[in-house]
């Protein structure tokens, strides 16, 4: 059997876990700032307005700034008399057709996870272990509580501000965190003993 470490595919989901986890605890400010801030923004942007109107604001957005670009550098061509063309000529001359056979592999993966995602949500619901599909049970009426307070972009707000937040406290904090944590669990025993 052929080791996960020299599959090309493993050294790429490493390499997208170790940018995630760099990403949420904040190792390069200026990176994660952006990404937290951008995220956070769509995210709030989406709760206020619809989806169809925060997607038009963010193409304007982006076509303001290639637009402006693109009319100052054609300024500053004129000024300096130089012929340098258009700015965005080296992106323009990108590749970024995607190949068959990446597609494929792609439409595959995600197949093989849908097919399992089906045949796990098939068992619970078809109550193959009795035990899974009454915790399933006791989730979605605890969800729907979680439902009545609040919507599921604000879950999504809330989920990512602790997910850039939670890590770099606890990673802070650790021996507090991790000293209490201990209390609680003894206190916890102890009443479940009794």
């Amino acid at each position: 059997m052929e080791k996960r470490s020299e599959c090309p595919e493993a050294a790429l989901e490493g390499s997208a876990l170790s940018l995630v986890k760099d990403l949420i605890y904040w190792r390069d400010l200026k990176k994660t700032g952006v990404a937290f801030g951008s995220i956070l923004t769509l995210l709030v942007s989406l709760a206020v307005f619809s989806v169809v109107s925060v997607l038009a604001y963010l193409v304007l957005a982006l076509l303001s700034v290639t637009i402006s670009f693109r009319i100052y550098k054609s300024v500053v061509q004129a000024v300096q008399k130089t012929n340098d063309g258009n700015p965005f000529k080296a992106y323009l001359e990108l590749d970024v057709t995607l190949s068959a056979e990446t597609f494929h592999k792609y439409c595959d993966t995600a197949f093989t996870h849908l097919n399992r995602v089906l045949k796990y949500l098939l068992q619970l619901f078809l109550v193959q272990d009795l035990v899974d599909s009454l915790k399933l049970a006791v989730v979605m009426w605890l969800m729907t509580y979680v439902g009545a307070v609040f919507n599921g972009l604000t879950l999504l707000i809330l989920a990512v501000l602790l997910t850039f937040s939670v890590p770099i406290i606890y990673e802070t904090y650790q021996t507090q965190i991790d000293r209490y944590f201990d209390l609680v669990q003894k206190q916890v025993s102890s009443v479940v003993g009794k």
